[in-house]
């Protein structure tokens, strides 16, 4: 396999840290490259159906490309909290916080800053594993406390992408981390996802207003476009005269997990998704209570790949494992507060096969 990534285009100094590349691998040839800038995955090559490689992760060539606009969150770390706050308000102990609204009247991502716009210290790497960490100030982008963070990477030969975070603090805060890689299991760059078959493990999802803030409620996918319980290509309904797919521009839902469907190592199976032509699968197992859903309905084509190729309307889809969003002010979401002496701890896996 040949890589257009030159590691020389990531080897920066950043607001006085260095900035590197980095490669994990394993015996099924399969490559994850990341930099610390944000915690990138800058391209991941798996195997098609044929055994030929190809990356499906969008991104970009050089570090400065991860500046320009559209490129936002492509394969960043997502943090101090994944998703969308209302207003960029939320309240601990009868204090008021306030955060950058920097999604129409809305905070998202962690905000003007956010995790994935910061240099990670690497604590160790190997051929199959990277852990990252860093400390984000009591303050940063308005939110509490101290927070240690801690983010592993370990690439294994059943050909998952595991990731591991840890938080800790020494103020009551709000955490909801999450990874925000854009895939296209044909490779990126490829065209539609349009063709790819969905399948989520939920009976439920969490419907939105106009700003795409939840509205509180947890809805039945039964007998709606929304429902994934049995597979279906993201197309076959994405365009229904159905509010929340117009309100969204398609699908770009919060998803609530049957939790009872677990793996080998407890955790929930959360998604799989197949695409019929590279015969490339991908699953998904967390720890967390839901999923955001994105079909890549902001993709305009603006933004060119690694090889030339116009990322496109929906030319990609995010599966991202997390809280659900605005979970500090839904009293009856699942809480995102992390207390001082408790650890936060979340998981993804994304899981690469072929159909046999």
């Amino acid at each position: 396999m040949t890589s257009n990534i030159d590691p020389n285009n990531f080897e920066k100094i950043v607001e006085g840290d260095s900035v590197h590349l980095y490669i994990l691998k394993n015996q099924a040839g399969t490559e994850a490259y990341f930099t610390n800038f944000g915690q990138r995955l800058i391209a991941l090559y798996v195997a098609d159906k044929n055994g030929n490689m190809g990356d499906i992760v969008l991104g970009c060539n050089t570090l400065e490309g991860y500046y320009e606009p559209g490129t936002d969150y492509f394969g960043s770390v997502i943090g101090r909290y994944g998703n969308r706050i209302a207003k960029g308000k939320f309240s601990l102990d009868g204090v008021n916080y306030t955060l950058a609204t920097n999604n129409g009247p809305n905070h998202l991502h962690g905000g003007d800053m956010g995790f994935d716009n910061v240099v990670w210290d690497v604590d160790h790497s190997s051929e199959n594993e990277i852990q990252f960490s860093r400390i984000s100030p009591d303050g940063e982008d308005g939110y509490p406390g101290n927070l240690s963070v801690i983010v592993r990477y370990v690439l294994t030969e059943e050909n998952e992408l595991q990731i591991f975070y840890e938080a800790t603090t020494d103020k009551k805060t709000i955490v909801n981390l999450t990874h925000h890689s854009f895939f296209n299991l044909k490779g990126e760059g490829m065209g539609s996802i349009l063709d790819h078959i969905v399948e989520i493990n939920a009976d439920h999802y969490t419907p939105v207003d106009s700003t795409l803030i939840p509205l509180g409620t947890i809805d039945p996918v039964d007998g709606t476009p929304m429902d994934f319980r049995k597979p279906k290509s993201i197309g076959r309904d994405i365009e229904s005269d159905f509010d929340q797919l117009k309100i969204g521009g398609g699908y770009d839902h919060n998803y609530v997990f049957n939790t009872a469907t677990k793996n080998k190592d407890g955790l929930t199976f959360a998604a799989r998704v197949t695409e019929p032509e590279s015969g490339r699968i991908m699953e998904v197992y967390t720890n967390e209570p839901g999923m955001q859903f994105y079909s890549g309905n902001f993709m305009d084509g603006s933004v060119s790949g690694k090889n030339g190729q116009a990322y496109i309307y929906r030319g990609a889809i995010c599966l991202e494992t997390q809280h659900y969003p605005d979970s500090p002010n839904q009293p009856n979401f699942p809480s995102p507060v992390l207390e001082p002496g408790e650890t936060y701890s979340s998981i993804c896996v994304y899981k690469f096969d072929v159909e046999k």
